[in-house]
């Protein structure tokens, strides 16, 4: 029987006249049985890619490699014969897109198999930056179900450089709610060496991180950044010693489509950089991430903002995620505003909403989600008096939300049981997911989730996810179908977020998912980390300190929390946006130190945006024995600071850094902000060797830097 439908395949996909004879089918067989055994060997050579030359002209780069005739630089397995056999005989098409943007390329490709399955790449070009990008998207035109689609790979090229020697993958340590999250790494790879990577729990950043750099021998290297807000995988191949296979895409995907069915899979950047230091590469991504993905607002870059709780942790005997109330929040902004402290936006965290507040019968904010109406007991108008109070101020309000975790037994559980996926696995558990994959209930979300935030006057959308969602889409996958589900709520998610973006032109979304378990290259353009980890150990700054100096490897927008107002504590958490949730009602707090603080703060968040150099290597971060030291510069401005700790248990005194990004020839003033000294350095010098002091341990450094014009 088997023999029969495989030839039934062959004449079906293959295209083989229905009026074959026996000894040709037989030889079609024979040929597609040699597809399948030389299919291992064939499937890691999709293409070869030749970086014979540094400088990549993405335009020539895009009409080389996705040209017609060509195997393009993805590849998928069809009814089990593999792309790279059948797409060249495929029907072709190329479509230009229109962009406003003149250095920017845009192209679709087409490839229309004889039975009716069209493949759509959407790729882009980035002429300033090297980069090229681009989706795969496959659609079943026919009136038949498709033949079985598998193995697809965003990206599946070789690519090979002019030198031989060792390759270097430059990465990040996923989220684990530790203090190593984000901790940067490198893995040097030797002929013969592969490594395959992806996330756990259908979070695209838990466990692993969906940016990385590859370095090769050649003074090149190609900076990657995988977009996809659930389960994808990259393998890398160290095939000799000048070239390394890359592969990526979706992890679990094996399906059919039904007639008329589309589906999307991961997008995929590759951004090309040359140079013998391999922060070239990252500094030109974080400059890419800033243009091209990252928030616009009346095309302009957003400038994520300085944020401010209401008196973390109170008001007792439950906090503020279930006793906080309108009057409370009222009166602490009303109290803020008395003493200069307005943040650009007041933050309501989780707890608002009904049945969080009965913790005398044990529940709380997190047992009670799905209960998607404001507690009228503690706000009885409603959240719109305390966005009042805010705007009344001059701030923004932002408010935290969690649709797709719903708790068995609460509203939207009991009102719509048909939009929710229940694990007939896990029995015990409460959890049930949201199903944003069904077009009916995302449609609605949409549209009660923006009447709310319409509503009650909230400017600023917070989204947390405390669910792994990868076993629901498992188990509510349909048979011979894998990975449908998966692909249907992440593309839900994606609609969800660009409806409110398109309703609301002005609101910025933070992205949280039990801290920063959700961030790709997907996500980064939608919104941003504002809580980058769950790492709640505030008596453990150096930790925050960690997350910072890897997060800037990769991405210059992210931000986390700071409660105490010592130097030390509150430059551990320096990034591009920060929550301060200080206690204004503690007696013991120094509100002086507060003004000062954000003044500082305000002072020096715009060098979080430019260029960064660590500058004290990649080795152990977490030990509290050691410095920690890192450089922001303003290349445009010939400017920066130097942000460094000197931990509890180092004995050593001073550090010697090299900085980075300074011209040579220029003389440089460095102002030390704590002690108020001016010194003047040459550039050449600073590049060589810059001590930093510190007299006892547990201290801060803080150096601003300009360029001096003689």
């Amino acid at each position: 029987m088997s023999v029969i439908l495989e030839n039934i395949f062959i004449v079906r996909v293959m295209k083989i006249p229905e009026r074959i004879s026996f000894r040709k089918l037989v030889c079609c067989r024979m040929i597609g049985c040699l597809f399948c055994l030389l299919g291992p060997i064939w499937s890691t050579a999709q293409v070869r890619i030749d970086m014979t030359d540094k400088s990549v002209d993405v335009d020539r780069w895009i009409n080389t490699r996705f040209a017609k005739g060509k195997v393009p630089p993805f590849s998928f397995d069809y009814g089990g014969v593999a792309s790279d056999r059948v797409i060249r005989s495929w029907r072709y098409g190329v479509e230009n897109v229109v962009s406003g943007d003149s250095s920017v390329v845009e192209k679709v490709y087409t490839y229309r198999s004889p039975d009716g399955l069209v493949v759509s790449c959407r790729v882009k070009g980035f002429k300033e930056f090297g980069a090229v990008e681009w989706l795969l998207r496959f659609k079943n035109t026919s009136a038949q179900n498709s033949a079985t689609l598998s193995q697809v790979k965003t990206v599946d090229a070789e690519f090979r450089y002019t030198e031989s020697g060792p390759f270097k993958l430059h990465y990040a340590e996923g989220n684990h709610i530790s203090k190593s999250d984000y901790h940067p790494r490198t893995r040097v790879f030797q002929s013969g060496d592969s490594l395959t990577i992806k996330p756990v729990g259908g979070r695209s950043s838990e466990g692993n991180f969906p940016f990385f750099n590859i370095e090769s021998p050649a003074e090149q290297g190609i900076m990657v950044g995988i977009g996809w807000t659930g389960t994808w995988f990259a393998r890398l191949d160290n095939r000799n010693e000048n070239s390394m296979l890359f592969e990526a895409g979706m992890e679990n995907l094996v399906t059919y489509l039904y007639p008329g069915e589309e589906i999307r899979t991961p997008s995929i950047c590759l951004m090309f950089w040359q140079g013998a230091d391999r922060m070239t590469g990252h500094n030109q991504f974080r400059r890419f991430v800033l243009a091209h993905h990252s928030r616009k607002i009346d095309g302009k870059f957003a400038e994520y903002p300085l944020c401010s709780g209401f008196n973390y942790r109170d008001p007792a005997p439950c906090t503020e995620y279930s006793c906080i109330t309108a009057d409370w929040a009222v009166a602490l902004i009303h109290r803020y505003a008395q003493f200069g402290l307005i943040p650009d936006v007041f933050w309501l965290d989780a707890g608002w909403h009904t049945g969080a507040s009965d913790y005398l019968n044990g529940k709380s904010w997190a047992n009670t989600t799905g209960n998607w109406t404001v507690d009228t007991t503690r706000f009885p108008e409603g959240l719109k008096p305390v966005a009042d109070a805010a705007h009344r101020v001059g701030a923004k309000f932002m408010v935290w939300f969690e649709p797709e975790r719903v708790i068995k037994g609460t509203q939207w559980a009991v009102e719509h049981p048909e939009w929710v996926l229940e694990l007939s696995s896990d029995p015990d558990t409460d959890y049930l997911l949201f199903d944003l994959g069904n077009p009916e209930a995302c449609k609605w979300l949409c549209q009660y989730i923006g009447d709310m935030i319409e509503e009650n006057g909230i400017d600023y959308y917070r989204q947390d996810c405390n669910i792994q969602p990868d076993r629901y889409w498992r188990e509510y996958d349909e048979p011979g179908r894998s990975g449908i589900k998966e692909i249907r709520h992440v593309e839900g998610l994606y609609a969800f977020w660009d409806y409110l973006l398109e309703r609301f032109p002005n609101m910025l979304i933070d992205n949280c998912a039990s801290g920063g378990k959700r961030i790709d290259l997907e996500t980064i353009g939608r919104s941003a980390p504002l809580w980058r980890s769950d790492y709640y150990h505030y008596d453990d700054p150096d930790g925050y300190q960690c997350h910072t100096y890897g997060l800037n490897f990769f991405l210059p927008v992210h931000g986390t929390g700071i409660l105490q107002t010592d130097p030390y504590s509150f430059r551990s958490s320096l990034s591009s946006t920060l929550i301060y949730n200080w206690k204004i009602t503690d007696p013991d707090e120094s509100i002086l130190d507060m003004q000062e603080l954000i003044h500082e703060y305000r002072d020096i968040q715009p060098y979080y945006y430019g260029d960064y150099y660590p500058l004290t290597g990649i080795g152990d971060q977490t030990s509290d024995s050691v410095w920690l030291a890192y450089q922001l510069h303003l290349p445009e401005k010939d400017q920066g600071i130097i942000v460094a700790f000197r931990r509890q248990h180092c004995e050593q005194e001073s550090l010697t850094v090299c900085c980075g990004g300074l011209d040579a020839a220029a003389d440089y003033e460095v102002f030390n902000v704590d002690t108020g000294i001016r010194e003047t350095y040459n550039g050449a010098a600073l590049a060589k060797g810059f001590v930093l002091k510190t007299e006892q341990p547990r201290e801060s450094v803080l150096l601003k830097y300009k360029r001096v014009e003689h």
